[in-house]
C-alpha cells in the first residue's frame, strides 16, 4: 500500500477517532513540505558556481528549487542585494507524500548517530521543523560529486495550530521522534 493510500484510508480515519474529533474539517491534514539550503556560506567561502548544491537539491526533491536572493545589502557580511543566499523547494501532493515517505523509512536510519527528531521543533503555528546536517544522507546524491556536505532545514506544514494534534499526525505517520 501506498504512503498516500495509506495516509487517506487509514492514519485520518484512526487519528480522528483516537483524538475524538467530530468534524472532519478539524482533523489536522499535511499540507506542504518546504526544503532550505543556506548556500551564503558556501559562496562566502569562495565558491562560485553552486549548480552542484542546486542539482543535489533538485535530485532530492523531484524538482528545480528556486535560488533566493539577499533582500538588504549587509556590508559586514559582505553581502548584496542582488547575490543568491539560499535555495527554496516546495513540496505537495504526491511528491510531498513520496519525500516523507524516503525521509521516514530510508534517510533518517542513514543519520550517523541518529536517535529521532526532537520532539520540542513545533512552531507557534504547529509546524514541525527540523535541520538535517548532511545533504548527502540521501540517496539520490552522487556521493563522488559532493564538494563539502552542507544542510538542509525541512519544514513540515499541517493545517492545523494544535502543536498535540499535530504530533499526533506525525507519529501516527511513524515519524522518528526521539523517545
Amino acid at each position: 500500500m501506498s504512503f498516500k493510500k495509506n495516509y487517506k484510508e487509514k492514519v485520518l480515519p484512526k487519528l480522528k477517532k483516537d483524538l475524538g474529533i467530530k468534524n472532519d474539517m478539524e482533523i489536522p491534514k499535511l499540507e506542504k513540505i518546504v526544503l532550505n539550503m543556506w548556500i551564503w556560506t558556501y559562496l562566502k567561502s569562495g565558491w562560485k558556481d553552486y549548480s552542484t548544491l542546486k542539482n543535489d537539491l533538485a535530485l532530492i526533491a523531484g524538482q528545480m528549487p528556486v535560488v533566493k536572493n539577499a533582500k538588504k545589502a549587509i556590508s559586514n557580511f559582505k553581502l548584496r542585494e542582488w547575490m543568491p543566499v539560499w535555495l527554496m523547494v516546495t513540496l505537495r501532493w504526491d511528491r510531498m507524500f513520496y519525500f516523507l515517505e524516503k525521509l521516514v523509512t530510508i534517510t533518517s536510519s542513514r543519520i550517523r548517530d541518529f536517535r529521532g527528531f526532537s520532539q520540542k521543533s513545533f512552531d507557534k503555528e504547529g509546524n514541525y521543523n527540523f535541520w538535517i546536517k548532511e545533504h548527502t544522507i540521501f540517496p539520490e546524491v552522487p556521493q563522488l560529486d559532493v564538494v563539502k556536505p552542507y544542510w538542509m532545514q525541512i519544514t513540515i506544514k499541517i493545517k492545523w495550530d494544535n502543536k498535540d494534534h499535530n504530533k499526533a499526525l506525525l507519529k501516527a505517520l511513524e515519524f522518528p521522534f526521539t523517545k
